[in-house]
């Protein structure tokens, strides 16, 4: 529609060309268009189009873009219009409340463009001193600039994240903070501690380490806590905090903790009045199943996740783990077999930690169920998937899992070897009860359990306990 409406000639091809390229057709656009090979044309024809959706795009931004920068913005142009046709009373006053809106969101850089727009015109307002608003853009400045070091910050720490030889993430953020001049202090925006928690969470999370990082995130929320009464603005980054410091509680085991946080970001939500997404309160439903399911509570963990009608790809795994961990194989493997998109599918979806997780449970299931040839399938496509990326990030302990289980199915007559149990124990042990990963533990749990001979759920329990 948008070109039908530029269009000045019924000649021109882009409608024909849309609808090819919208119908599959890739090959040999330019002969299907003009009847013979028309490279020059055709490129010519391709950029139009290109140009035009960009044009497109931008346009229906600005008519559907009801946020609040957006909103900032059209008060400054409308400013900006009515001053150059001379309506100062009215100009003035939209200004003022552009400003005032755009200092309620941190708008620094479009209240850079306010205050240059009231020097301008300050002769033509007896309220607006000079060097008064001199002075303000200046302290906004100040404010801007230290914004941008922060996310020059993040970008650096992200980017050091990516190798694998490197220090804690509480010596890597102090050395980049110290190198940017940035204190970690309460005097941080809620948004910028919050972007600090998220890229130390993330860092956990890929190196399976969340025992390393409790000190420093609870720092961070410490930090958020100091600010006092959180205003409807920071509402979101400050229930996302609560969210991430949850599930650091429970990665490192400590599910009262847990629970408790989780529970005053409940009642922070319905405080408030504001409406989360179904998406975000699921989150918050998994992971209070999660916390009774490793509290020795699982029907309680499928009571939660019943009642919350909880859909989400980690509830279904949840829900599987709950089965599994009961020794109901057959059951959780008809519920695995819902999971039929390819893992890359998936880890778009979620993250590649959960498609780890995801091949692991499958491997456990078929053995389970002993499906031969799958299980044989399986442990060939897991090597090739995930044993480089593993031993990349140093992660010893999923491969050394892996190789002890692959060794008991092919050799079921290990499960009464001496020597056998010594080598998983001092592999296991290596890291300590308190350090190791919550969900490496439960893995482990299934080989206890086999070589032992006692129940699955008794001794993931006893693995997470702390106490």
């Amino acid at each position: 529609s948008f070109l039908k409406k530029r269009n000045k000639r019924r000649s021109i091809k882009n409608l024909d060309f849309l609808k090819m390229v919208e119908s599959g057709e890739h090959k040999e656009l330019d002969v299907a268009l003009y009847g013979h090979s028309a490279k020059g044309p055709f490129h010519g024809l391709h950029m139009r189009v290109k140009d035009a959706a960009v044009d497109f795009l931008a346009t229906q931004a600005f008519e559907k873009e009801s946020s609040d920068d957006m909103e900032v913005l059209k008060l400054l142009l409308a400013s900006r219009i009515l001053f150059e046709r001379g309506i100062y009373k009215t100009a003035m006053r939209t200004l003022e409340k552009a400003e005032k809106k755009a200092a309620y969101i941190d708008g620094f850089a479009i209240l850079s463009e306010i205050y240059q727009t009231k020097i301008q015109y300050a002769h033509h307002h007896p309220k607006w001193k000079l060097n008064e608003v001199w002075k303000d853009y200046r302290q906004n400045q100040k404010r801007y600039e230290k914004h941008v070091q922060l996310n020059l910050a993040y970008a650096q720490i992200k980017e050091e994240l990516k190798k694998t030889d490197r220090e804690s993430m509480g010596q890597l953020v102090s050395r980049i903070f110290q190198e940017n001049s940035i204190e970690v202090s309460h005097d941080l925006t809620y948004k910028s501690l919050y972007q600090l928690m998220v890229i130390t969470a993330s860092s956990a999370k890929l190196q399976y380490d969340y025992h390393m990082i409790s000190p420093f995130m609870a720092e961070i929320f410490n930090k958020m806590n100091s600010k006092g009464i959180v205003h409807e603005k920071h509402h979101y980054y400050y229930v996302n905090m609560l969210y991430l410091m949850a599930v650091t509680e429970f990665r490192n085991k400590r599910f009262n903790t847990s629970k408790t946080t989780l529970a005053t970001l409940t009642t922070s939500i319905s405080d408030t009045g504001k409406i989360y997404s179904q998406k975000f309160l699921e989150k918050v439903n998994v992971l209070n199943a999660l916390n009774a399911l490793y509290s020795g509570n699982i029907k309680v963990a499928e009571e939660i996740l019943d009642n919350g009608r909880s859909t989400s790809l980690n509830a279904q795994m949840v829900r599987i783990m709950c089965l599994f961990l009961q020794r109901d194989f057959s059951g959780a493997y008809q519920r695995f077999k819902q999971f039929n998109r390819s893992d890359d599918w998936y880890e778009k979806q979620t993250d590649w930690t959960w498609v780890l997780k995801k091949n692991i449970i499958e491997l456990l299931l078929l053995i389970e169920l002993d499906k031969l040839d799958l299980v044989l399938n399986r442990f060939q496509r897991f090597n090739r998937r995930f044993n480089k990326r593993l031993m990349a990030i140093n992660e010893h302990r999923v491969v050394h899992f892996m190789q002890f289980v692959k060794e008991l199915y092919e050799h079921p007559q290990l499960v009464s070897d001496t020597s056998f149990k010594k080598r998983i124990d001092s592999s296991f042990e290596f890291v300590g009860r308190q350090q190791e990963d919550i969900f490496v533990m439960s893995f482990y749990a299934w080989l206890k359990a086999k070589l032992l001979g006692v129940e699955l759920y008794d001794v993931t329990l006893d693995l997470v306990t702390l106490n």
